[in-house]
């Protein structure tokens, strides 16, 4: 009977070790919706998210735009990787950090791009759990009149042997529809892909996690250029409404993440399988001619005091 309380011990230790090490955790992507900060930027088009402006964007405002940030951190389990998008410049994910469960573990990897409205794109991570390796942009010439778009921001990651490649991306915005618009995002997406290519060539064991608002859907031939090497970890089955936002009452996927497929393997870091979440508490969500929709910041001019007109997407890590 002793050797059989021994062996049951053992096999509780070694179970919760594995457990330990084994341990999830996330990785999430979420536009915020418009966070500028309060100042009129020279050379910006920011003028409307001033105290004078056309929105009223104030200190008060934007101190409540910065708690439901931290708010959705937490939801998501404050992950070690978080892309945002829709951020003005690194003042503001500064005081992203700085407002709440963020300080002191997480640093920022950020460039100004040449977006006319100073919209940029940025990755927060664990520097506990990471070591940041090297970062950098992919910027590309938009077909004219266009002016220039968002960059596409990477960072590479370092995790015991393992290296993590995080890709950001903000793709042009389906103003104009579908087909006026299209030819911008498949610039992007070519772009995207020619990176993928070269880092997949170069370094085949690099483990990828590509995420970003594509203002595409699943469906649309941008988003398949990236899809036919990566593995789209958000579907329509991932959340409570199919989607990620709301258009004229339908939902549809414009936030994804996609990763490579070694990523799945289940050796060293690794995705866990069927692990892609939209987040859809109450709490994000609003009502719009009789339509479930993401509770917006901003509708017009018009202040709701909303999260974000797009609801936020993670995967789960094993490590």
């Amino acid at each position: 009977m002793k050797s059989l309380f021994i062996t049951l011990g053992l096999s509780a230790v070694l179970f919760s070790s594995q457990s330990c090490a084994q341990k999830t955790q996330t990785v999430a992507f979420y536009n915020v919706e418009n966070l500028f900060d309060t100042l009129d930027t020279p050379d910006i088009r920011d003028e409307e998210f001033t105290p004078e402006g056309s929105k009223g964007w104030n200190s008060e405002r934007y101190t409540e735009k910065l708690a439901h940030i931290d708010t959705i951190f937490e939801l998501l389990g404050e992950p070690i990787i978080f892309g945002l998008c829709e951020i003005e410049n690194r003042a503001v994910i500064e005081d992203v950090i700085a407002f709440g469960k963020m300080k002191k573990k997480y640093s920022i990897v950020h460039t100004e791009s040449l977006d006319k409205r100073g919209i940029d794109n940025a990755i927060l991570y664990n520097r506990k759990k990471l070591k940041l390796n090297s970062s950098g942009i992919i910027r590309f010439d938009m077909p004219e009149p266009s002016g220039p778009s968002r960059d596409i921001i990477w960072a590479k990651f370092l995790y015991k042997k393992d290296t993590i490649l995080t890709m950001v991306n903000h793709w042009p915005s389906r103003g104009g529809g579908q087909v006026k618009s299209e030819p911008k995002r498949l610039v992007a997406a070519t772009a995207a892909r020619n990176f993928l290519d070269s880092i997949m060539t170069v370094s085949p064991s690099i483990k990828i996690v590509f995420m970003g608002d594509l203002n595409d859907y699943p469906d649309n031939l941008a988003p398949q250029m990236v899809s036919e090497v990566l593995k789209p970890m958000i579907t329509a089955t991932s959340g409570e409404f199919g989607g990620t936002n709301s258009w004229r009452g339908e939902w549809n996927i414009l936030d994804h993440i996609m990763v490579s497929e070694n990523f799945l393997e289940k050796s060293g870091v690794h995705v866990r399988e069927n692990s892609g979440k939209i987040h859809s508490p109450k709490f994000l969500l609003g009502e719009y001619k009789g339509n479930i929709v993401p509770a917006r910041t901003y509708g017009g001019k018009n202040y709701l005091g909303g999260y974000s007109d797009h609801l936020p997407v993670s995967i789960g890590i094993g490590m």
